[in-house]
């Protein structure tokens, strides 16, 4: 029997990057997954199709996350389809970068709106389904750059900072109620996002990083998939992916 046999997960920003592979390994390991994307249904359409590939099966959930009312909703549509919700990973992030001194009010809003306000609507609209049924694993995914500076990343990093801070509280306050809170923080990870930084950007990072590499999305992914399916006694942490890049 596989892990999760029997689980069910939703993925936030699960059509591509980081969240598509989250929501491959969750199903590898027998969960049932709401694949959460905004725009591009093609790219969910794939990540379904390769989920039924492994003999899984898939829903595809459209919302702007961005909105409270379309978070609440999305997770109410995902716990009445699959009659009870076991994991909710908090993946769907943007960047706007720019330096402080250039970013506007619309790029500082847009990033916190979608990584850190988004976080906070799926987690609220969850509590009350994993209350009741005494039980669940929230994981959300945090950044290396919201422990360090990042130049040009004031937003960015903030929101994601500010998601370490908020899964410790919420760590706490749901404990009682069965629920586990953790955060997993990648560092620089070969996914379409990172493509855009110029490739002379690239090579002076990745000699900084004692691994001398960058991560593959499915290394942030097996860390979800160990505190959704092993994960019963560790709330409020962080783990962090970074091929040593920053330590602790």
């Amino acid at each position: 029997m596989k892990r999760l046999e029997g689980k069910t997960a939703i993925v936030t920003g699960a059509s591509r990057g980081i969240g598509r592979a989250i929501a491959i390994e969750l199903a590898r390991e027998g969960a049932r997954v709401a694949v959460n994307y905004q725009n591009n249904e093609a790219k969910a359409q794939e990540v379904a199709a390769e989920i039924a590939k492994l003999g899984g099966a898939a829903m595809l959930v459209k919302a702007n996350l961005a909105s409270s009312k379309e978070a609440h909703v999305m997770i109410k549509h995902v716990a009445e389809e699959f009659r009870h919700l076991d994991f909710l990973v908090n993946n769907a992030g943007i960047t706007r970068d720019s330096m402080l001194r250039k970013m506007t009010d619309e790029q500082w809003a847009e990033v916190i709106q979608t990584n850190l306000n988004a976080c906070f609507y799926c987690t609220s609209a969850v509590i009350p389904i994993m209350t009741a049924q005494s039980y669940g694993r929230i994981v959300n995914i945090s950044s290396m750059n919201g422990q360090i500076a990042a130049v040009g990343q004031a937003n960015y990093s903030a929101s994601k900072g500010a998601i370490i801070a908020f899964t410790r509280t919420a760590a706490m306050e749901l404990a009682h109620s069965g629920i586990t809170v953790n955060s997993v923080s990648p560092g620089y990870t070969e996914t379409d996002m990172f493509a855009r930084i110029p490739v002379e950007i690239q090579a002076q990072i990745k000699a900084r990083i004692p691994l001398g590499r960058f991560a593959q999305p499915v290394e942030i992914a097996k860390a979800v998939v160990f505190l959704c399916a092993d994960g019963d006694y560790i709330t409020g942490e962080q783990i962090n992916v970074n091929g040593g890049a920053y330590m602790v």
